[in-house]
């Protein structure tokens, strides 16, 4: 290919740029940044020089007077509220901008106007400042940027105006038509690079830093945990109340016609009467098993009756002696109370199966918005939480801390060999 087949290459795809979408889009994108900056400089320019002439007034005027307090308001109070008002409206005006002209959407960082105290606090924010670093820059590069591409696509109006105001010479004449040419050629260009530029910085400033955007995603999975527990807790209510109501009713029937069949048939054959009792005991059996794996589920004391009664059904049904003490004067969530359920029916479920223990002592606590839990026995210690490699054998203990810090709560056991065994929970009430 020869160097006059790539020149009118090029020629021919900067004619056709000219008509492109994007070079349309970079235009619309570059005249409105153009606008917006006008704006933001109007607006922050009539406020630095509303600031300045109090303050000059306030340095030249005689210390006194209902004159000088009024002015002294506006510049310590009024200014920053105004400014800051400012910064908000052109950010949310240029956020629009961007989505309507490029489809880009900058996204939120942390809310910077909910910081307080209002107004101080959102002053402090690093967000506020690159907002406003933003608007600065943005009426040198927004107004210079827009002016620069509506220059070089207005280029060929100007010569044709040029060459009909006043009959210039044709060297003249034929350098303003070359210049209008090329300018009109790299309108798309220039368009395409202010916009890039502008695109940056939007994403730079107006959008969150790297920290932001760590804790605005640590944020997110907090409030997706929170979401998947409350769901699960929810679930496992309707479980319980489903199976509470359908299957355990059907089990009471089946085991009180085959207890009525039992007594009615005592003198009927042997093998008949073995039959009813076996399957009366079975069905007794299995009504038992029902109950406690629905009271594994959650427990319906703990939402008709709330945490005390259900700890102290849990005290009553242990099989050692246990000490409970519960002051607990606001409840916490719902969340919150079933992990303390089952933190303490575990805990005492190890303790009766391997503690070799003669007593327990549970300790339930709210102290502001914690909610401490202490199960102690004296049994012989030893107890160790199994971990993810396989070492330790308590699958329950681990269990435990799981529930724990399901809900951003925290659990730890302390369990010297000989005991005493401590196992201590801290739970959010409010999670």
């Amino acid at each position: 290919m020869t160097s006059a087949d790539r020149t009118s290459r090029r020629v021919g795809a900067a004619v056709s740029a000219l008509w492109s979408g994007s070079a349309w889009r970079a235009t619309g994108n570059a005249l409105a940044a153009l606008l917006v900056g006008l704006v933001g400089g109007i607006l922050l320019g009539g406020l630095a020089l509303i600031w300045g002439a109090a303050i000059y007034s306030l340095v030249h005027w005689p210390v006194g007077g209902w004159g000088h307090a009024v002015l002294y308001i506006a510049v310590v109070v009024v200014g920053p509220v105004l400014a800051l008002w400012a910064v908000q409206g052109l950010t949310a005006l240029q956020r629009s901008r961007l989505r309507a002209t490029l489809g880009v959407d900058i996204p939120l960082g942390p809310r910077a106007g909910e910081r307080k105290p209002w107004p101080v606090g959102p002053w402090l924010a690093a967000a506020t400042w690159r907002q406003l670093g933003f608007h600065l820059l943005a009426i040198v590069t927004g107004v210079g940027g827009g002016c620069l591409v509506a220059a070089c696509w207005l280029a060929p109006l100007a010569a044709i105006a040029y060459l009909a105001a006043g009959g210039p010479p044709p060297a003249a004449a034929a350098a303003a038509l070359i210049a209008a040419a090329g300018l009109l050629l790299a309108a798309p260009w220039a368009a395409r690079q202010v916009t890039r530029a502008d695109q940056a910085s939007a994403r730079a400033l107006l959008g969150p830093s790297h920290n932001e955007e760590l804790a605005l995603r640590l944020e997110s999975m907090t409030r997706s945990r929170a979401d998947a527990v409350a769901a699960a807790d929810t679930e496992r209510r309707r479980i319980e109340r489903d199976l509470h109501d359908g299957a355990q009713q059907r089990l009471v029937s089946l085991a009180m016609n085959l207890g009525m069949a039992r007594a009615r048939f005592a003198d009927a054959p042997e093998p008949v009467r073995q039959a009813i009792a076996d399957a009366h005991d079975e069905a007794v059996l299995a009504l038992s098993e029902l109950r406690e794996f629905i009271r594994g589920l959650h427990p319906a004391v703990l939402s008709d009756r709330g945490l005390d009664a259900a700890l102290s059904g849990l005290a009553a049904r242990a099989p050692l002696p246990v000490r409970l003490r519960v002051d607990v004067p606001r409840p916490a969530s719902p969340t919150i109370e079933a992990v303390a359920y089952f933190i303490v029916s575990e805990a005492l479920t190890n303790v009766a199966k391997h503690a070799q223990a003669t007593r327990a002592e549970v300790t339930v606590l709210r102290e502001r918005d914690v909610l401490r839990i202490a199960v102690t026995d004296d049994g012989c210690g030893g107890a160790v939480p199994a971990t993810g490699d396989g070492a330790g054998d308590g699958t329950g203990l681990r269990g435990l801390a799981q529930r724990a810090a399901a809900v951003d709560g925290s659990l730890t056991i302390d369990s010297p060999p000989g005991g005493p065994t401590v196992i201590a929970a801290e739970l959010p009430c409010e999670s």
